[in-house]
């Protein structure tokens, strides 16, 4: 305590004060806090920075941590996570009392969104206005503008093989759900297919986002300093926080060109998701129609949900297809017998009743994942019990679908693309209970059927017209990885996948 002799008594006694501080928080939270029964390392116990270390790898020091301590484990000072599958079901289910933990959900800067309110009730109402813009029937009538983004991807393809280039699938996968919602929202799509670089700006615009959001869950207070930055200003202060006001500025845009267009009697004769947000024919009881930043919000929100889970699979099944033949010639095959016509559309829901098909899009989605982490939730009040342990209300508890979809227990040699594992019609639905890429329950994604006809469409369609001649281009399992900014990401700096005709050898990129 030398150093204590060189200040001022004052700020002895704050030095002081400040070690004593730490020390009871350090010692309350580990030996006398609710959670401190829970197994677990000492850090991620007594301090909420020690996830800051992983880098967005935090999801495998968690599956790590189940590995040595079980099934429940505490990953920060308030939070556990659970690996155990049959727990999923206690939690995310219709009708749930666990509602989302504000901690994180605030931290991605839609609050007033469907998908970032916290409050179930609100969620309700505001999930009940949006359910009929993805009911089935609206989906097929929107089959076509997916159609054209798919057949704008193999155009792109076939190019790239003309010209004896890699083909940047990675952008292109993803650029077709950006382009399909953005027409679909605002009756004006973002034509990203079409654009020089497949998107690759905006992608880096909404990777940008992540490294933001995750500062802000550490940091609230942060957030609330940055959100005030002048737009102009803040591309110079970070990169992140450029990208959040970037975006947040494009997607307030946007929806205030469906709601000026609406006002003049200048929107067309299809429906939007916006057009249909600002009407309250229809609607549930308490609806209220959303003013400027709750549209913002909600165009941030359908905007960054597009560029995950389905983009991701699209890639995660292109690659391992191409990786592997016997899997490529029996999608072909399939494909050849149900469509034998090569120039002929391949409708949705003629695709959905062929068997491989489901099962590569099954497996893609197993293991890609929009988000890989925890997808928290907050016990309510009295509290819960899970494989033995008993938390009281309050406590953040979460799953992940990234543990669930490689459990070897459900997913035999979990790390494997192997769609035949869900061609047995018993084996199917066994599995199929532990799928959870789009989440379950009242806040499953609500726009899981329009992924799915993109899922359908486009691989059906892609594989259909090139059904030899592809090949994978210098990209390994280890660029596929992903880094966890609640979304999910490649990793920077490693090879985007990309294909290459089978007789070009050897180009430079």
């Amino acid at each position: 305590m030398a150093i204590l002799e060189y200040l001022q008594p004052t700020w002895q006694l704050a030095v002081v004060g400040l070690l004593s501080y730490i020390l009871w928080t350090v010692v309350y939270r580990r030996f006398f806090h609710p959670l401190a029964h829970i197994p677990g390392p000492f850090l991620p116990a007594v301090t909420m920075l020690y996830q800051s270390f992983y880098n967005g790898r935090y999801y495998l020091e968690i599956a790590r941590m189940h590995e040595k301590y079980g099934p429940v484990v505490r990953i920060t000072p308030e939070e556990i996570h659970l690996s155990d599958a049959d727990n999923y079901d206690k939690i995310y289910y219709v009708g749930s009392k666990f509602y989302k933990s504000p901690n994180l959900y605030n931290a991605l800067c839609i609050p007033l969104s469907t998908f970032g309110c916290v409050s179930n009730e609100t969620h309700r109402i505001r999930r009940g206005a949006m359910n009929p813009m993805f009911s089935r029937k609206m989906v097929l009538e929107l089959e076509q503008v997916v159609q054209d983004k798919a057949n704008k991807v193999c155009k792109i393809t076939q190019k790239g093989i003309d010209a004896g280039q890699p083909i940047d699938l990675h952008h292109a996968f993803r650029s077709v759900s950006v382009d399909v919602i953005s027409d679909y929202a605002f009756d004006s799509s973002y034509d990203l297919l079409d654009k020089e670089d497949i998107g690759a700006y905006f992608f880096r615009m909404v990777r940008g986002l992540g490294p933001a959001f995750y500062t802000f869950q550490q940091i609230p207070l942060a957030q609330k300093i940055a959100l005030s930055t002048p737009p102009w200003l803040a591309p110079y202060l970070s990169e992140p926080l450029g990208c959040v006001t970037g975006f947040q500025q494009d997607c307030a845009k946007q929806a205030q060109a469906v709601k000026l267009k609406m006002e003049q009697g200048k929107l067309g004769h299809r429906q939007t998701i916006f057009s249909t947000l600002l009407s309250l024919e229809d609607k549930p009881a308490g609806y209220e129609v959303p003013d400027n930043e709750m549209l913002m919000q909600q165009a941030y929100s359908v905007l960054a949900a597009a560029a995950d889970t389905t983009g991701n699979a699209m890639t995660v099944a292109a690659y391992h297809i191409l990786k592997n033949p016997s899997i490529y010639q029996s999608l072909v095959k399939e494909l050849q017998a149900a469509f034998p016509d090569p120039s002929s559309q391949l409708e949705f829901v003629e695709l959905e009743k062929l068997p491989y098909l489901t099962a590569v899009i099954k497996e893609a989605l197993r293991l890609s994942f929009g988000v890989p982490g925890r997808v928290p939730r907050v016990t309510p009040d009295p509290g819960a019990s899970f494989n033995g342990y008993a938390v009281p209300g309050g406590t953040i508890v979460g799953m992940s679908s990234w543990l669930m979809h490689r459990n070897p227990e459900i997913f035999p040699d979990p790390m494997k693309f192997d769609p035949s594992r869900w061609l047995d019609a018993d084996n199917y639905r066994r599995l199929d209970h532990h799928m959870v890429p789009f989440g379950r329950g009242s806040r499953q994604c609500v726009g899981m059927p329009l992924a799915y006809c993109e899922l359908y469409v486009t691989l059906g369609t892609f594989f259909h017209r090139f059904p030899k001649g592809l090949q994978v281009y210098k990209t390994t399992d280890y660029d596929m990885e992903y880094v966890d900014f609640f979304s999910s990401y490649h990793i920077e700096g490693r090879n985007w996948f990309k294909a290459i005709g089978t007789d070009i050898k050897d180009v430079a990129l």
